[in-house]
């Protein structure tokens, strides 16, 4: 009888998990450069501090597959974080393509809602291995301008969607050392447009330029957790490049050009390499009641130089970025308030890949954000927890003085920028 309810609980798993990543490949911009961390929710409250470490539930499959090694049984986990960034444009000087005036507005408020779903399950094969599989949306990024504003030579929309499936497996060599690693297939989707100026008569009226664009690419993790006192462990993961190989095509159109234009549509292509990441996380119990966690992290943006879209009888398009690797730093708190209620705290540093004002691009308005966060865990019974959190970003004013390509002109100006996240995730042990 028991082993059928165990096949019966196993079974009811697998059919729920499809309902867990309905709505998989919304975007955001959250983590530094389109990195999105919100790949559970669990870890929101704590600024995800300790993420290599702490294996809280499966989610622990994205942050590091050793970690299911701490999960007995059966266990799936789900759940969504909604976002919502903030970039306002102030312009101080903007010009047009060919140093013509600048027009237009400051193109209102970038940013706007996005919903990022997450889910995963892991399963104890025997005391030693453990499989799981884990599906997220690691990169994103969306932002959205009125279509008059200024800096339309730029961009007007760029929007990039992801999802990642990582099948997983882990080993516990003895009782402090446990090793995991995993295979990831992720698929990008893209849309970029800005506006161009009318060739014959570029004070006439604008173009619009549209990038539809999709592809795909494999990558790998691995990762290790190490007991150092049965209070204290450390671990370290490891996430490796992915290069994505995308097409799509490129439509130009008609935007204010008081004439007729024939719509042109020509094919596109383009090739990113996806940064790789390292992170090293300790997770301490000081006492029964206090759990403290901290992260430093490792991400290469230098992968990332420029974007260049190559286009079939149109003219190509590129961005040029020079990205730099990045660090982040993460403290955080657990409170054990009774059985049920465990309070959450954290604070990190996230240092954006911009350079500087000159390479800050207006579809990522990016600098060094600072977060604050609050969460709280709810254990329904032994076996299912809910977790809630928030996250407030912080960013300075930001400078931009983008003229990198004189043909779109250039955006000078300041942003000011912040972002919210609230997220949910329910997890349970069968």
């Amino acid at each position: 009888m028991q082993t059928n309810r165990k096949a019966r609980c196993h079974r009811a798993a697998l059919r729920l998990l499809p309902v867990l990543i309905a709505g998989l490949g919304a975007t955001a911009a959250n983590g530094a450069g389109f990195q999105l961390l919100e790949q559970n929710a669990s870890g929101l409250g704590n600024s995800y501090a300790g993420s290599a470490a702490v294996a809280e539930n499966a989610s622990t499959i994205f942050f590091n597959p050793a970690g299911m090694t701490y999960l007995r049984g059966l266990n799936v986990s789900g759940g969504v974080a909604a976002v919502r960034p903030s970039f306002k444009f102030s312009n101080n000087g903007s010009t047009g393509p060919g140093g013509l005036p600048g027009t237009g507005s400051d193109g209102g408020d970038a940013g706007s809602w996005g919903l990022l779903p997450n889910a995963y399950v892991s399963w104890e094969i025997n005391p030693q291995w453990y499989v799981g599989l884990g599906i997220g949306a690691p990169f994103g990024l969306a932002t959205e301008y009125d279509s008059d504003w200024v800096g339309r030579y730029h961009s007007k929309k760029f929007d990039i969607r992801s999802a990642n499936v990582n099948p997983s497996i882990a080993y516990k060599v003895n009782d402090r050392l446990s090793l995991g690693a995993g295979v990831n297939w992720m698929h990008l989707d893209a849309e970029f447009s800005r506006a161009a100026p009318f060739p014959l008569a570029p004070t006439l009226g604008d173009l619009d330029a549209t990038v539809d664009m999709k592809g795909d690419g494999w990558g790998w993790n691995v990762g290790l957790i190490y007991e150092l006192t049965p209070s204290t462990r450390v671990g370290l993961s490891y996430r490796s490049h992915i290069t994505i190989d995308a097409d799509g095509d490129t439509t130009v159109s008609n935007a204010t050009v008081p004439l007729p234009v024939p719509r042109q549509r020509g094919d596109a292509s383009t090739s990113v390499k996806l940064p790789d990441t390292a992170v090293l996380s300790l997770v301490h119990d000081l006492n029964p009641r206090w759990q403290l966690l901290a992260d430093v992290s490792w991400t290469g943006w230098s992968s990332i130089r420029s974007l260049d879209i190559d286009n079939e009888g149109l003219p190509s398009d590129s961005l040029d970025l020079r990205f730099r690797d990045t660090w982040r730093v993460a403290l955080g708190a657990n409170y054990r308030l009774n059985d049920r209620w465990t309070l959450k705290g954290g604070v990190a540093w996230d240092q954006s890949p911009i350079r500087n004002s000159t390479y800050r691009p207006t579809s990522l308005p990016d600098k060094d954000r600072y977060w604050v966060s609050i969460g709280a865990q709810y254990a329904v019974g032994k076996q299912t927890q809910v977790d809630i959190g928030y996250a407030h970003l912080f960013l300075n004013d930001t400078d931009i003085n983008n003229d990198t390509d004189p043909d779109k002109g250039i955006v000078r100006g300041k942003y000011k920028s912040n972002a919210n996240i609230v997220g949910i995730q329910v997890s349970h042990r069968f």
